[in-house]
Parts: structure tokens; C-alpha cells; sequence
């Protein structure tokens, strides 16, 4: 069951900011921008900005794991009694599921 870090999605409040500060401040090379969805190339784990919510406040992150074998990830971690609020499902071209940490965070798998 090898996972990786594949995406820290950060929520913004103000998508263009963020942008400029990631790329201009911090010289970040952007891969993608959209008003949804920018990506930042940062070596094999991709920035993501996201717009804020009210069930994903500006300045929280969401981290967003990756297992090749995403049904025997999601198998092992559920006998471990990891909590899943969201079982694998193909949504945007890949399977992704969703549990929570013990502090309460949110945390993606795709596959």
C-alpha cells in the first residue's frame, strides 16, 4: 500500500493574489491557472490553489494523497479503522476517495 504526497490544495480567498504571490513572489513555476483550479510545479508534489468556502476556509490546506492501488489502499486503511466520508469513486478522470486524520482534517486519495 505505497502512498504518496501528490497535491497540498491551499483555499484562497482571492485567486489572482494568490497567484501573483505564488508565482511572482515566490517564483513558483505555474503549470495551469484557471479561476477554479491553478497548479504550481514544485517537484512530485503539486501546489493547488482552490477558491475558499465555507466548508474550506481561506487560508486552510487540504492535502491529497495518491496510491497506485487505491481499492487495496482504501481495503488496508479501512482495517485499520481510518474513518472514510467519501468511498472511491471516479470523479474528474480519476478514482478518489476521502477520510479524515485524527485531528479531524480532510485528506484526499486518488488513484
Amino acid at each position: 500500500m505505497a502512498m504518496r504526497l501528490a497535491y497540498a490544495i491551499h483555499f484562497v480567498a482571492d485567486m489572482d493574489r494568490a497567484v501573483a504571490f505564488y508565482r511572482d513572489t515566490l517564483g513558483l513555476p505555474l503549470k495551469f491557472a484557471s479561476p477554479e483550479w491553478t497548479e504550481f510545479s514544485t517537484g512530485p508534489t503539486t501546489l493547488a490553489l482552490h477558491p475558499a468556502s465555507k466548508e474550506n476556509p481561506a487560508g486552510t490546506t487540504h492535502l491529497g494523497l495518491h496510491a497506485d492501488d487505491i481499492a487495496g489502499a482504501h481495503k488496508a486503511l479501512t482495517a485499520t479503522g481510518v474513518r472514510f466520508t467519501r468511498e472511491p469513486a471516479p470523479l474528474h478522470g480519476i478514482t478518489l476517495a476521502e477520510f479524515v486524520d485524527p485531528e479531524g482534517a480532510r485528506v484526499s486519495l486518488s488513484g
